[in-house]
């Protein structure tokens, strides 16, 4: 929506619309878990987020041998919540260097081979960062049957600017991890764009549920936790689950938004971008934490989506959900669009009303309540 401007003099129209809507104040929390750079297994900036902005809050707070972080609050308490979103992203790791200085990569995490090629890179080296640029062979150098297939991962490599293989060697080495080198950016209102919303905002959301749960009556136990390498598939969540044993799980993931071109309702189901918080039903979820989780939205006067998975969803609900003798488990998606690449899309908006939604959800809790079913 734009405003009308009209002119109270001889001075020429505006021919630039303004928007109504004003900037979109971002938690500093956020901004900085999504300014991390964290490829899966290499957490380590958001995890230092993570200790800065949640460690003094909690009642109890601890790592673990995967990464983990676990903020609790009210230990003593027998009936408990698990709250889970991750803190790792997609990356690269360097696998090989030629002789001329070149640096081959495998894959952390489900890349779309068709968005690595040209990206600017920043490679996480022991010294500090180092930046290159993905390459590949030109377009103009390509046969015409050649301009249509997607490069392997081994027709792709990072130039760093080095002369030789030892030149490159002073500065990285095999192992050596790297993220797409972008960030942050607002679009328009509340609308954003970033290399990580999945998941560093489920991260968020469940890190903040717990900050403002500090503040409130509960009785219930809550342990939020912000795991490792879901991207490789959900291990951290497991030991932390095992671990926790908690009554109730709720992971706080990211989810397809339909509402673009080319998203086939009658395949992928609707999801908009700015509908609310995605709250899942299907096997992977105990029934009656999908009918609390509604009612908490209602309660809160919160909009919401429901999506369905007719599965084990690709997301931390799917171990906790069988720690141990079964935990009662929900999931809260927050839609986004554009997935595994730089170029994410998410309403803050909804993030927000996530954290809304979990706070509502804990203050039903009852101590002792049975989830059986």
């Amino acid at each position: 929506m734009t405003k009308k401007i009209e002119s109270k003099s001889k001075a020429k129209p505006a021919t630039q619309s303004v928007a109504a809507t004003k900037p979109f104040a971002v938690p500093p929390f956020l901004k900085e878990l999504l300014e991390a750079k964290a490829p899966t297994g290499h957490e380590y900036e958001a995890q230092a987020v993570v200790d800065k902005y949640v460690a003094k809050t909690a009642h109890e707070y601890r790592k673990d041998v995967l990464g983990n972080r676990i903020a609790t609050l009210n230990p003593a308490a027998k009936t408990s919540v698990m709250f889970a979103g991750h803190i790792d992203e997609l990356g690269l790791q360097i696998s090989y260097i030629d002789d001329h200085g070149f640096l081959y990569f495998s894959c952390l995490g489900g890349h779309d081979l068709s968005i690595p090629s040209g990206r600017r890179v920043c490679i996480l080296a022991k010294n500090g960062l180092v930046r290159g640029v993905t390459g590949k062979r030109a377009v103009h150098l390509m046969a015409p049957s050649e301009r249509t297939k997607v490069p392997e991962v081994h027709e792709m490599w990072i130039d760093i600017g080095a002369s030789s293989r030892e030149d490159a060697e002073k500065r990285v080495e095999i192992g050596d991890v790297c993220v797409y080198d972008v960030g942050l950016d607002m679009l328009n209102g509340s609308i954003g764009v970033a290399r990580a919303f999945d998941d560093r905002a489920g991260c968020y959301v469940v890190m903040e549920t717990l900050l403002r749960l500090a503040k409130e009556k509960i009785e219930v136990r809550v342990d939020a936790v912000a795991t490792t390498q879901e991207e490789i598939g959900v291990r951290g969540a497991q030991p932390a689950a095992q671990g926790l044993n908690p009554t109730v799980g709720i992971a706080v993931d990211v989810t397809h938004a339909t509402d673009h071109p080319d998203a086939d309702n009658r395949k992928f189901g609707r999801m908009t971008l700015s509908g609310g918080p995605a709250i899942c039903r299907g096997p992977n979820i105990t029934p009656k934490i999908f009918d609390k989780l509604v009612a908490a939205a209602k309660k809160a006067g919160l909009p919401f989506q429901i999506e369905a998975d007719p599965r084990p969803t690709g997301t931390d609900a799917r171990v906790i959900q069988v720690a141990n003798a079964g935990v009662a488990t929900g999931l809260v998606s927050i839609p986004l669009r554009y997935m595994h690449t730089p170029g994410e899309v998410v309403d803050l908006a909804v993030v927000e009303q996530c954290v809304q939604l979990l706070v509502e959800f804990v203050k039903s809790l009852k101590a002792g309540e049975d989830f059986a079913w």
